[in-house]
């Protein structure tokens, strides 16, 4: 690399962000529409890589894109390098003139459409200059996008110990039964635990963190020794194997008179009609609940933008779940 240096031959930083953009997206359009520029002026920036490197970074005869031996340790290296350069563009300011610029957040989708429609409003309010760009993810993607450096951060519903994440909780949001009028537990003012089994429960389907805690607490109950509860009539029993990707779509199951199923409380305050209200049962003390977390690398990069949207979650998520309590 010295070499490269003192004989002209120059690698820049634009050259290593259309490396790892190509990298991400195996497509020479979408990886230009990514980096805002024109296909030929990325294809041309990185033939002139290529050519400083010596040597061909991606297989161009595939489809999709991928990237040769030499291209896979030029992208690690070069996701290390635009790291670091970041952080090196962190440390020029701070205050609020360092509130602005552009944040790459995942959400999970058990959180995004209850919480982002409030936070987005609020952001553009508050802080005009800064341009949130949002997905949701399921979590193993949300890690996978931050040590990718797809990504800046992300809002999960776990607990993690990883030695390159910082895990910083935000709130607890408890959880709710939603119960259609011809299920057992219909009726009732509270639900406990103990009431709960799988076998006439509406899930989410595997990888999502929700349909996890939903099945640990069944087998906490298990492991009291409380035998599951399934009545032999029971339509939903019938079909429990069900899974859905979508909660919204549980939540049609359980409104058209099928079975039952969790949700979190910021879901409840999405609730729009009275009778989608008189399906929620609330749990008796201790409540189950999940802790909804801001994830992201160790490194301080965009410090204040993060730390002025996490204000922003941290109080919509409070007024909405105060509001909860108090219906």
């Amino acid at each position: 690399m010295t070499d490269m240096l003192c004989s002209g031959s120059t690698i820049t930083l634009t050259q290593l962000v259309y490396a790892v953009a190509l990298d991400t997206h195996r497509h020479f359009e979408r990886a230009a529409s990514a980096c805002r520029v024109t296909q030929p002026t990325l294809s041309m920036q990185l033939r002139k890589l290529e050519t400083t490197l010596g040597g061909t970074l991606f297989d161009r005869s595939r489809s999709p894109l991928i990237p040769t031996d030499l291209g896979k340790a030029v992208v690690a290296q070069a996701r290390v390098v635009l790291r670091e350069a970041a952080s090196l563009a962190d440390l020029r300011s701070t205050g609020p003139e360092a509130i602005a610029g552009e944040l790459r957040l995942a959400v999970i989708p058990t959180l995004a459409p209850y919480l982002l429609p409030r936070v987005l409003e609020t952001i553009a309010i508050r802080h005009p200059q800064v341009e949130l760009i949002v997905e949701e993810r399921l979590t193993e993607s949300v890690l996978e996008g931050l040590r990718d450096d797809t990504l800046d951060a992300g809002l999960v519903a776990t607990t993690m110990s990883a030695p390159d994440i910082v895990h910083r909780t935000l709130f607890r949001e408890s959880f709710v039964g939603y119960v259609s009028a011809s299920h057992r537990l219909s009726g009732r003012a509270q639900l406990a635990v103990s009431d709960l089994s799988l076998g006439d429960l509406w899930l989410l389907s595997e990888g999502h963190c929700l349909r996890t805690q939903v099945v640990t607490l069944c087998q906490q109950r298990r492991r009291r020794g409380t035998a599951p509860r399934r009545l032999a009539g029971d339509a939903c029993a019938k079909v429990a194997r069900f899974e859905s990707g979508n909660l919204e779509t549980l939540k049609r199951l359980v409104e058209r008179g099928n079975g039952m199923t969790l949700l979190p409380a910021l879901a409840v305050d999405d609730l729009a009609t009275a009778a989608q209200r008189r399906l929620v049962i609330p749990f008796a003390d201790p409540v189950p609940s999940r802790e909804v977390a801001l994830v992201r690398r160790r490194t301080q990069v965009r410090k204040y933008l993060v730390d002025a949207v996490v204000e922003i979650i941290q109080a919509v998520a409070s007024t909405a779940l105060s509001s909860n309590r108090r219906t």
